[in-house]
């Protein structure tokens, strides 16, 4: 099988074969949405060292917020989020309550400004269309807000219909994603995840006609049951609808972690062969309908943001994945929301119930987290570059963090199995991602973290 990769600034414009390389493909490794990553995080930083670094922050500087609703109308069995069902009203009530303290607490320490708020869950929608209006308006209210601020959800489309939709454009939402992951009737019954293709054309219609004009998608490959032929199918329906955006993850099956995947028969996955072409097919047809692939399992339009920020070589990784946000904190909002200041990473209590508790006991609600070395920064810098540029140069990156070169190049034996597959060019101090390595690109860039030792407890390469 052979794609062909369309250039349009760093991209490259090559014919090659998909390899699949089965000691590298079905090894386990971070998503490096953050570096150091989250296993890293330990209880020795919390609420103290959370509330130092927001008011550390200069005054006007770019801040991002993450707003977590941990909540669903329904739990899938597929999903590794935070989330519970919603049960009775007054939990959802009692939670917004302490969102709200914990705003007020971070707004009154922060001297930022908020240039972009994201919703993610769980299901934001899970939240009624009015108290969505109200979480909204309150974060406005207390926070110092651009004028051209982005404000983006991830939702739930079976809980969608016009008057949310209307309630959405209302509050100023400008992008949504929505949680697709297949068009496949079997494969939803698997997964727990019920979604006829009718009800999706409806709820993209009612935000279009709404005025929200930025739609993503989010697909799943290597669900139970899943074969090339409904990544085919979900991907025809999905170019039909044509979304600004579209990701495709991999599904990681971690039944020991996830209690909810044990509903989900191992028997039914895809082998990782079948896995890596589920991969590549997707790849292929959404490059061949004009998307532009973005890192390693987001595409978008030439003429989306994403797109023009790949090219460009503004493109950032972050806790939302692949983006083109440039704010330089980003602050999580929410139980077990993530909180990226340049020298800090800091978690909010995971369970809803002690969260409350901390928010209500001075709102900063830190549990865990890692203070971010020189050298971890130089480091989260390389592994950022390769896994948004395909390349970096090393003596150029450590120029900038004030680091002597030969740290990093003394890490270049490590490649060396990547270079001898034709996987990656090393020349003096730049590393390039050839095409071949596109699909291990996480595994590349794995080579420059020094915490890191092969664990179950991350998904598969690919």
């Amino acid at each position: 099988m052979t794609h062909v990769k369309v250039v349009r600034g760093r991209h490259w414009h090559v014919a090659v074969m998909h390899q699949y390389l089965p000691d590298l493909a079905t090894q386990t490794v971070p998503r490096y949405t953050s570096y150091p990553t989250a296993a890293e995080f330990h209880d020795g930083v919390g609420a103290i060292e959370q509330h130092a670094a927001a008011t550390a922050l200069a005054p006007h500087t770019p801040v991002s917020l993450y707003v977590h609703i941990p909540y669903c109308h329904e739990i899938c069995w597929y999903c590794g989020c935070n989330t519970g069902a919603i049960g009775r009203s007054d939990r959802l009530a009692a939670y917004l309550a302490a969102l709200e303290q914990e705003i007020d607490a971070v707004a009154a320490a922060l001297r930022g400004r908020v240039t972009a708020i994201h919703f993610g869950g769980g299901s934001p929608n899970a939240l009624s269309s009015a108290q969505f209006v109200a979480l909204t308006a309150r974060l406005r209210m207390r926070f110092d807000c651009a004028e051209n601020l982005e404000i983006a959800a991830e939702l739930d489309p079976r809980t969608l219909n016009a008057t949310y939709a209307a309630a959405l454009a209302l509050s100023g939402v400008t992008r949504v994603s929505l949680g697709v992951q297949t068009f496949a009737p079997a494969i939803q019954a698997r997964i727990n995840r019920h979604q006829p293709l009718a009800l999706v054309q409806r709820v993209v219609g009612e935000l279009r006609a709404a005025g929200i004009a930025r739609i993503n998608f989010d697909l799943l490959y290597g669900l139970p049951g899943q074969d090339k032929a409904d990544v085919v199918e979900t991907i025809a329906a999905t170019l039909a609808l044509a979304p600004n955006r579209i990701a495709l993850f991999g599904y990681a099956h971690m039944p020991r972690l996830l209690p909810r995947q044990r509903m989900i028969d191992n028997a039914e996955l895809p082998d990782g062969p079948a896995r890596f072409a589920q991969h590549m097919l997707g790849h292929d047809l959404l490059v061949s309908a004009g998307y532009e692939a973005i890192g390693f399992d987001h595409f978008a339009r030439p003429d989306d943001s994403l797109a023009r920020a790949a090219a460009e070589g503004r493109l950032r990784r972050n806790f939302q994945g692949f983006t083109d946000e440039s704010a330089e904190a980003i602050i999580g909002l929410g139980a077990s929301a993530i909180s990226h200041y340049p020298g800090l990473l800091v978690q909010n209590e995971k369970h809803v119930g002690r969260y409350r508790l901390r928010a209500a006991n001075g709102g900063f609600s830190g549990a865990r987290g890692v203070v971010r070395s020189a050298d971890d920064r130089l480091r989260g810098a390389v592994i950022e570059r390769l896994l948004c540029d395909g390349a970096v140069d090393l003596g150029d990156l450590a120029g900038r963090y004030g680091a002597p070169v030969m740290a990093l190049m003394e890490l270049l034996p490590s490649l060396a199995r990547f270079v001898a597959r034709d996987l990656i060019a090393v020349t003096n101090t730049h590393v390039t991602v050839l095409p071949a390595g596109l699909p291990y690109a996480r595994l590349i860039a794995a080579a420059f973290d020094r915490y890191r030792t092969p664990a179950p407890r991350f998904s598969r390469a690919i």
